[in-house]
């Protein structure tokens, strides 16, 4: 739960906490799964893909004639994600908003709509008439944002701490932003500590605080 709605569900918060809470800046999310038979980017890499398709999972765009934010081509994190994979791929056009504004405001068709158009404009297809199906989707509080009343984020953990049987966990639950694996992470801690009976929750919060974060890649460790 984000903690902006946690601390706001919560009676007798102290003033000061219920402000640091209530300040808690947040990015929100839209995105419309596109079905195309086929996509204009060329597969220029030595890595082998089903159909020859770019290998890539997303790509950010920096086309400041469009609004799209990132693409991602679901063919890549799944072949169980596209019932055709031979024949058609699906792709997450991404963008970046706040409840309630413009973009948000859309219908589900006018959102699709600018965002097939959008395609057509970076040449990823050629046509909107390519587009075989759409879904769109919006998330509120996506991403957790770090200005506001963030700067007291560790004046209101502690707050929280208090509570002995509150355990913050994932992105919007530490106001962190975490990437899917970390948010397991805290999961993962929180259980030992239910376990062990331990009210010591600095190991949930120190998840994702280092300052460097390796990944294995084809044999090698790398920085990310």
């Amino acid at each position: 739960m984000p903690i902006k709605d946690l601390v706001a569900g919560i009676n007798d918060v102290p003033e000061k906490d219920a402000k640091i809470a209530a300040g808690l800046p947040y990015r929100d999310y839209m995105t419309v799964g596109v079905l195309v038979p086929h996509l204009n980017l060329k597969n220029e890499t030595r890595i082998k893909t089903v159909g020859n398709i770019v290998p890539d999972d997303w790509v950010y765009v920096h086309d400041r004639s469009v609004k799209m934010g990132r693409f991602q081509v679901y063919n890549n994190w799944s072949p169980y994600l596209v019932k055709d994979l031979e024949h058609t791929i699906w792709m997450g056009l991404e963008y970046f908003c706040n409840e309630g504004d413009s973009m948000w405001s859309m219908t589900d068709d006018e959102f699709a709509k600018m965002a097939i158009e959008e395609m057509v404009k970076m040449h990823l297809i050629d046509s909107t008439s390519d587009v075989l199906d759409s879904h769109v989707e919006r998330v509120k509080k996506a991403y957790p944002a770090y200005f506001d009343t963030y700067d007291q984020i560790d004046d209101l953990r502690a707050y929280l701490d208090t509570i002995q049987n509150l355990f913050c966990v994932g992105r919007n639950g530490q106001h962190r932003y975490n990437n899917l694996d970390h948010s397991m992470c805290t999961s993962f801690e929180t259980v030992k500590n239910i376990l062990s009976g331990s009210t010591d929750k600095s190991n949930i919060w120190n998840v994702n605080t280092e300052m460097e974060y390796h990944e294995e890649a084809e044999g090698s460790e790398k920085k990310a």
